[in-house]
């Protein structure tokens, strides 16, 4: 904070102009925030950059050529879905572009998230300054935001040059680019409300544990990644109708082979990710604020 200046009195025009100075000051923390708390998020991650890099790389060379090299090589007929005959890594590979989001979005969004409150409590520090718990919340959605963006993007500039995309039709490439953004949607429809959650967590007994092994891999396994929804069991099909993966995935397929879909649906994928996101936040925002209150 800068000093009164020489000669200053309490009642005098100086103090009137350093507190003017010092409320200026505070306005610009408050007004990039959120900016300021994605830098710190963003920054932090430099500790296990590399990491980032590698797991974004070698995800898709390995799930991808695990797929082409021995999956593939047994599936010899097309996948059908709505009338329509795609090749097996086609089909597949929008899918996995999905994954890779809410995967990280599963990481940067548990026990980052606990380190804030609990075990580094850096969000406390955060909130003893101008900057609001809202803020700080929105922050934290950016900063993996950030990291999501990277991983989806290598992910599909790996996906698109080594041809696993086997496009029957290339005049439907032009959209295929819209498909890191559904990616980037579909990551953070799962990983917003999973933040409120992790806000709510007061002590970690394994949670987060619980949430990979019977939240995410459920999901993963059953909402048409390698096989049409359609194709499971009635008392099955609804985890992949709430899971924000199938709804992802769904509207990845949509752009990149032009897989065949009822525009109200096309709609209500979209609205259902937005409604994920946007109620997760609010939600979210709240339990910050609360949890900071304390």
């Amino acid at each position: 904070m800068p000093r009164p200046p020489a000669g200053a009195t309490d009642t005098g025009d100086g103090l009137d102009e350093l507190r003017a100075e010092a409320m200026e000051w505070g306005r610009k923390p408050r007004a990039f925030g959120s900016v300021y708390v994605t830098e710190h998020m963003v920054r932090a991650m430099r500790a296990y950059g590399w990491t980032i890099i590698v797991g974004a790389l070698g995800q898709p060379v390995l799930y991808l050529l695990g797929l082409a090299v021995g999956l593939a090589a047994l599936i010899n007929a097309p996948i059908d879905v709505g009338g329509q005959q795609v090749p097996y890594l086609v089909f597949v590979a929008p899918a996995l572009l999905m994954t890779s989001a809410i995967a990280v979005a599963s990481e940067e969004f548990t026990y980052p998230v606990m380190a804030g409150f609990k075990w580094r409590r850096y969000f406390y520090g955060f909130n003893a300054s101008p900057l609001s718990s809202g803020q700080i919340a929105n922050g934290v959605v950016a900063g993996a935001g950030a990291r999501m963006a990277v991983t989806v993007v290598l992910y599909f500039v790996f996906i698109v040059l080594f041809f696993a995309w086997l496009q029957p039709d290339a005049t439907k490439l032009s959209t295929a680019w819209l498909a890191p953004f559904i990616a980037l949607l579909g990551g953070l429809a799962f990983g917003i409300p999973l933040m409120a959650y992790a806000a709510s967590v007061e002590d970690d007994k394994g949670q987060f544990a619980l949430v990979q092994r019977f939240i995410f891999m459920p999901m993963f396994l059953f909402s048409g990644t390698f096989y049409p929804l359609s194709s499971l069991p009635d008392w099955l099909e609804w985890i992949g109708w709430i899971s924000p993966l199938w709804h992802a995935t769904e509207l990845g397929r949509v752009v990149t082979y032009g897989q065949p879909s009822p525009p109200m649906l096309i709609a209500l994928h979209v609205v259902y990710l937005v409604g994920l996101s946007v109620g997760g936040l609010i939600i979210g925002r709240r339990l910050f604020e609360r949890r900071l209150a304390k």
